[in-house]
């Protein structure tokens, strides 16, 4: 059972990691790291309930990293936000300096 786990992980981090290294619309590239938290997430409560010793541990750690990927995302949102007003655009490529 462990090993349908990991593998579905490694697939679902595996989509992220291509969408974050090769989409240019920050939106999408936001999303793709949110898969491969996701994918973690998956990790840690598989290896929880399926481990040498079966505990609730990689289940805490998930529930640590489910918050801290919300506060993430709300604050990549509000940048991505002040970022389209400032310039116009969402595309990653436009935003390669600090100042214009």
């Amino acid at each position: 059972m462990l090993p349908s786990y990991l593998t579905m992980a490694a697939i679902l981090f595996c989509i992220g990691l291509y969408g974050a290294l090769t989409k240019r619309n920050a939106v999408i590239v936001l999303i793709s790291v949110e898969l491969m938290l996701n994918a973690v997430n998956l990790n840690l409560v598989a290896f929880s309930k399926y481990g040498v010793v079966p505990s609730l541990t990689g289940q805490i750690f998930s529930l640590f990293t489910i918050s801290v990927a919300a506060a993430e995302v709300a604050v990549g949102i509000a940048i991505l936000i002040a970022l389209f007003r400032a310039r116009g655009t969402i595309n990653v490529d436009e935003y390669d300096e600090m100042r214009r």
